[in-house]
């Protein structure tokens, strides 16, 4: 993931956590915050040292990036989103980070399911 498309800076992180909407599940909190006129999402990440140490926390960190790197025609562009990884995440492997991340956001109505959209859209047709 390129780095323009990372929240790295201390007030962006404050920003979205002040004026964002955070949605949950046992492995993820995720903040979300709608930036008008943004070409792509940025994600900014958290992971606690509680989680284990530095290789368990950048394997973590990987797997979100890549995550969102795979999900990225199912999101809306204009946010920034910040995720903070719970202790449960770090026994997850790839597919599970993934599906945890999806369940989430989906939660946070910002994931759209594009297949669901096809067969909407064939039906209208009728």
């Amino acid at each position: 993931m390129k780095k323009e498309f990372r929240v790295k800076k201390e007030r962006d992180f404050q920003l979205v956590f002040k004026k964002g909407i955070s949605f949950a599940n046992r492995q993820f909190v995720v903040y979300r915050l709608r930036k008008e006129g943004q070409s792509h999402f940025r994600i900014g990440l958290s992971v606690s040292k509680k989680l284990g140490n530095a290789v368990q926390r950048n394997q973590i960190k990987r797997y979100i990036r890549q995550a969102f790197l795979e999900m990225e025609p199912h999101l809306d562009n204009e946010y920034d989103y910040v995720i903070i990884a719970r202790k449960p995440a770090a026994d997850l492997i790839f597919t599970e980070v993934k599906s945890s991340l999806i369940h989430v956001l989906k939660k946070s109505s910002v994931y759209q399911d594009k297949r669901v959209n096809r067969v909407e859209k064939k039906m209208s047709d009728r």
